[in-house]
Formats: C-alpha cells, sequence, structure tokens
C-alpha cells in the first residue's frame, strides 16, 4: 500500500515508521530543520518496544512529490488543519483515504467538509513520544489508534485499514462510537494540557495537588456539558477513570507542554475553545475553559509574536 504521512511530528512520525518497516511505501510530508534531518539521515524511531531506522521513503515539504496514496494519516496541528486539508490534493486519487489522528473533536469534520465524508476517518491516538531532535522520535510507551467513519458505519475500506494498522504491529481498534471516544480523550485533554502549560508541570507534580485535582475534574465537567450538547454523554464514570489514568502517568509532559517548552503554537482552540464554543452555543457557561482558554492564547500569542521577530 502506497500511504502518505501529512505532517511527520511525533504521531505521523511514529505510525508512518511503523508502516515503513511493515513494507509499505511512505512518503512523509514535513517542513524546517526535521524535514532537513529525515532527507539526510532518514527517519529514527527509539522505542523500548524496538528501535526503526526507515531510510526508503519520500520525505518532502510538497504533496506533489508524494504522488496519488491509498491512505494519508493526517497528523497536522489541529490550528493548520484546513490549510494542510486543501494541499491534499496531489494525494487523492478515487480511493485515497483520510485517516485523522488529531487532538480534538473537530478536525475529521473540517477535512470532510474539503474532501468528503466518505474518505474521511477519525482517529484518536493514545501514546507518548515526542521529537527529541530533527530526524528523531522518541517513543516511551503506548501506540494505539482507535479510528471509525464519522458516522459509525464500517465496510471494505475501514476493515482494509484495520488490517493494514494491525499487520504493522499497531495496535488499532475499529470503533462504531468513534465520536464518543473522541470525546472521551478530550476529558482528559482539556484540563491536563491546560494545567501543564499554565503551571509548567508533568504530570506527576499534578496530581499530587489535590487542588489542581479538583480544578481539572470542573474542566471535565464543562467538557462532559459539550458533549451532551451534541448528544454525545459522557458518564461520570470517565471522569473518575481519567484522573485515576493520570496518576499512572509519572512525569509525563502532555504534548501541548512539550509545544509551548520547544515555543511552538498551541493548540488551545481545539481544545478549551471548542468547549467554550458549543456550550455558549447551548446558553451554558464555561468558566473554566474560558480562563484556560485565555490565559493559553495569551501565551501562544507571545511565542507567536516572539518568533515573528
Amino acid at each position: 500500500m502506497r500511504i502518505g504521512v501529512m505532517g511527520a511530528g511525533a504521531v505521523g512520525a511514529y505510525f508512518g515508521a511503523k508502516l515503513a518497516a511493515a513494507g509499505h511505501d511512505l512518503a512523509f510530508i514535513a517542513r524546517g530543520e526535521h524535514l532537513g534531518a529525515m532527507t539526510q539521515q532518514g527517519l529514527r524511531i527509539i522505542s523500548p518496544s524496538g528501535n526503526l531506522h526507515i531510510r526508503s521513503a519520500v520525505f518532502s515539504a510538497d504533496p506533489t512529490d508524494a504522488g496519488i496514496v491509498d491512505m494519508i494519516l493526517f497528523g497536522v496541528k489541529s490550528y493548520d488543519t484546513e490549510t494542510a486539508a486543501q494541499a491534499l490534493g496531489p494525494m487523492i486519487g478515487d480511493h485515497t483515504m483520510i485517516l485523522s489522528l488529531q487532538n480534538g473533536v473537530d478536525n475529521p469534520a473540517k477535512i470532510a467538509r474539503q474532501w468528503g465524508e466518505r474518505r474521511t476517518l477519525a482517529g484518536v491516538v493514545y501514546i507518548a513520544g515526542q521529537i527529541s531532535t530533527p530526524g528523531v522520535m522518541l517513543h516511551s510507551a503506548g501506540g494505539q489508534i482507535i479510528f471509525g467513519q464519522l458516522d459509525g458505519g464500517a465496510n471494505e475500506t475501514t476493515n482494509s485499514v484495520a488490517q493494514t494498522l494491525v499487520g504493522a504491529d499497531i495496535a488499532s481498534e475499529l470503533s462504531r462510537e468513534i465520536q464518543k471516544v473522541q470525546w472521551t480523550k478530550l476529558l482528559w485533554n482539556a484540563p491536563f494540557c491546560a494545567i501543564s502549560c499554565l503551571i509548567r508541570a508533568n504530570m506527576k507534580q499534578i496530581v499530587e495537588s489535590e487542588k489542581l485535582i479538583n480544578l481539572a475534574l470542573d474542566c471535565m465537567i464543562e467538557v462532559q456539558a459539550a458533549a451532551l450538547s451534541c448528544g454525545i454523554k459522557l458518564s461520570d464514570e470517565l471522569l473518575d477513570q481519567a484522573v485515576a489514568f493520570s496518576k499512572g502517568l509519572g512525569e509525563f509532559k502532555p504534548s501541548m507542554l512539550q509545544d509551548l517548552e520547544a515555543r511552538k503554537p498551541l493548540e488551545y482552540e481545539a481544545l478549551n475553545g471548542i468547549v467554550v464554543k458549543l456550550l455558549g452555543q447551548a446558553g451554558q457557561p464555561a468558566p473554566i475553559n474560558q480562563s484556560f482558554h485565555a490565559m493559553l492564547r495569551y501565551l501562544d500569542e507571545t511565542i507567536r509574536e516572539e518568533a515573528s521577530r
């Protein structure tokens, strides 16, 4: 199978490398120093489950160099979704599938508006890792993809995607309730990404504070209400599970804190802004997420101003 990776950050690099190692024909679309390093030295994955070094793949900033592919792993940051989706044209054929592996709940819908629901799949990723240096992805734990069609259906194509992932030793699950899975992940991302950024704390530091855990739970209650406004019911038990999961993460740094430390733009709109927006449309307040959103926006604007100097 010919596979394109749009956005070869930690997520795209890891899963793309696994697919390349399984014998698939890969094209990684990336930019900056990371692209330069991959072009010269290939892509390296450092992982407790086995290191990988991918050299025989296309590494480019131009989707035209990838050509038409059978499947696209779409892993750009949420704020780049629409721009990156518009750039996919040279990679799209009659049967190309696009699998979003992004944070948030509304990115697949944005892709679908550009390329249609028929070829768009929503995915939720559970992985701990980061680009440690250009061309090198450091994988520490996890590596699962849960995915499905936006309408909850399944067909030969989705089954083929599942088989492809499993064949590359990627833990995967085809879900008929993928939107609920997306919201369940947002239940964790919205509070813990924000808190970690705002106080520069890893998960161990956060979960050791009763006040911070209570703040996270208040944020989750707003996420729960926003999901319900979209017809998705998240049980109270899921809130408890999110906290319990957090207590097992040790000194893990959420992706948004990694971005802040690397002076990269932040995904606050996809994680907190969406909650404020949906609850506002439903006539409900979202004071915790509104506060998180405002403070993260300030941090993000500071980062962007520094980058433009």
